[in-house]
């Protein structure tokens, strides 16, 4: 497949495999977390301790992902990519046995979350390098990773109703569940992506450190920037995510399957409004900028006075238009970090801020379950608070302009 074709020959089987990852690595986190408080029951745990099956997850992800997106530009994507779909099926296979067999599981249970955050962390990453290879064209890389965040935004909005719909059968059921469409994405991945050959060398370990601090020297303001704000976005996503499982049973009396489709409907709005950024967004930097800006302040106002509301309708609501605010920064910034990166150095970069978005996946949960037991509207302004911090620091440091971002 040569550079000059790669565009107009990767049809809808190769799509749906790149699509395939981030919905079923997001489906491995997001799908457990309406079945939280059934396992803080059946196993006798507290809701700290519940929130270290989402945690234990992600901080794996986070301290292997920058060595994943090493090796994927050292061995290749494919290399490291089907491996670790491998790593998450026995990660699952491992909690699901435990929390089937075990008479106190909540140790293995972990273990198994961590084997399936090492497979995570060689996964979901990739795939953002990975349309940077396949996809030559800056207009039609944006649309596809626009495609491939509202895959992650609707594993989002499809995990609470799965993972509610499992539950009542077999509470443990979604880890089993996230094994087998591991095992799925695998073939799919096998079998239906041919990447073009590589026409260069790969770098060698002293070549790639000297590399990767040379772009942190001259390109670090704006880098860091897309870091934070990818890894914020990510922490109060989830730590919204685990408030809204807890109050709803708590305080609405909302359960299971009913309760999925309510947790669903804020991930909605963040589905669409992921979608119709990456189909918009093009390789337009200004464009996309002004959207992160603007969302933003959106998302600040929402959040800062989500606990005033005791009526559900008003709550989901106004959550919703918080959904819609994520879900148009998040392309956006895959979309500058991918498109702005040299393509020897892509899956490195894409790497750390990968790692730093699950970083916030990690920090959510728990946090949230620390403020809810004390004054969960001190960490509500917080949360506005800090999106303000964050308006001026990506007004200053993410430019316009593509050649003063590059």
């Amino acid at each position: 497949m040569s550079s000059q074709t790669d565009t107009n020959k990767i049809g809808f089987w190769c799509l749906a495999s790149i699509a395939a990852v981030p919905l079923i690595m997001t489906l491995g986190n997001s799908m457990l977390i309406p079945v939280l408080p059934i396992l803080e029951k059946r196993v006798g745990i507290s809701s700290f301790q519940s929130s270290l099956i989402i945690t234990s997850y992600s901080i794996a992800s986070i301290l292997l992902i920058p060595i994943a997106g090493y090796l994927s530009d050292r061995f290749g994507r494919k290399m490291i990519l089907l491996p670790s779909l491998v790593l998450a099926f026995i990660g699952g296979l491992v909690s699901g046995f435990a929390s089937w067999k075990m008479e106190n599981p909540f140790m293995v249970i972990i273990i198994g979350r961590i084997i399936q955050g090492i497979g995570s962390s060689g996964a979901f990453p990739i795939i953002l390098p990975l349309v940077g290879d396949l996809f030559k064209d800056d207009d039609k890389a944006s649309s596809v990773l626009g495609i491939v965040e509202t895959s992650n935004t609707f594993g989002k909005v499809l995990s609470p109703i799965l993972g509610a719909a499992l539950a009542i059968s077999l509470w443990f059921l979604p880890f089993f569940a996230i094994s087998f469409l591991s095992l799925v994405t695998f073939f799919m991945i096998l079998f239906c992506i041919k990447l073009p050959k590589k026409t260069e060398e790969p770098p060698t370990l002293k070549e790639f450190l000297k590399d990767t601090k040379k772009i942190f020297k001259k390109d670090g303001s704006w880098l860091y920037s897309i870091f934070l704000t990818g890894a914020f976005v990510m922490l109060i996503l989830f730590a919204i995510q685990f408030y809204l499982s807890s109050i709803l049973e708590s305080k609405y009396d909302i359960h299971q399957i009913k309760k999925g489709f309510v947790l669903a409907v804020p991930l909605f709005f963040l589905c669409v409004a992921s979608f119709i950024t990456g189909k918009k967004i093009k390789d337009n930097i200004k464009l996309m900028k002004i959207l992160i800006l603007a969302s933003i302040i959106i998302s600040a106002i929402a959040i800062s006075f989500t606990t005033h509301f005791d009526n559900i309708y008003i709550l989901i609501g106004v959550l919703s238009i918080f959904g819609a605010g994520l879900g148009t920064i998040l392309p956006s910034l895959d979309a500058i970090i991918t498109e702005n990166i040299d393509k020897k150095q892509r899956g490195t970069i894409t790497s750390f801020y990968s790692s730093a978005r699950f970083f916030g996946v990690a920090a959510g949960p728990p946090l949230m379950s620390y403020f809810m037991k004390h004054n969960q509207s001190y960490l509500f302004y917080s949360f506005g608070a800090i999106s303000l911090i964050l308006f001026f620091i990506v007004l200053k440091f993410i430019k316009s302009d593509e050649k003063e971002a590059t």
